[in-house]
């Protein structure tokens, strides 16, 4: 990466305007050499009917950070990012307070990205792993 983390962390927030990630109030708070980490408050905006954080949201969380962290893997001029796979296995359940989202690379090639993606509470247990394959398109030329 050629990016500081202040530069990563301001970036992926200002992206995040107007977007699912501002609508699930996601903070990107922490990068380093092969990771990027953000959070999520947990309460009933993410809650399923259970009143317990929604897979759907811990799965929109993991595809938003595996997603940004592939962007500083990129030439954004000439490549773009699409996520084109994801699994996530549900581990814990939470009701309040925040999760953590991290992703760390697993594979990165030319063409397609693998990223790790954890979910923790505030106290770090493991809440969701999840996997996400992303590939490297060419930006079209208009």
């Amino acid at each position: 990466m050629n990016y500081t983390k202040e530069q990563i962390l301001a970036r992926c927030n200002e992206f995040s305007k107007n977007t699912l990630m501002e609508t699930l109030k996601i903070e990107y708070i922490d990068a380093g050499e092969d990771f990027l980490t953000a959070k999520m408050p947990v309460n009933p905006s993410v809650h399923q009917p259970m009143g317990l954080l929604h897979g759907g949201a811990s799965v929109a969380l993991a595809e938003s950070v595996g997603s940004a962290a592939s962007f500083f893997f990129i030439n954004p001029k000439e490549q773009e990012v699409r996520g084109i796979e994801i699994s996530a296995n549900h581990l814990k359940s939470i009701r309040e307070g925040y999760v953590f989202g991290t992703a760390r690379i697993i594979h990165k090639g030319r063409s397609l990205h693998l990223w790790e993606i954890k979910i923790t509470d505030e106290e770090g247990n493991l809440v969701s792993l999840c996997k996400l394959t992303n590939m490297v398109l060419e930006r079209k030329k208009i």
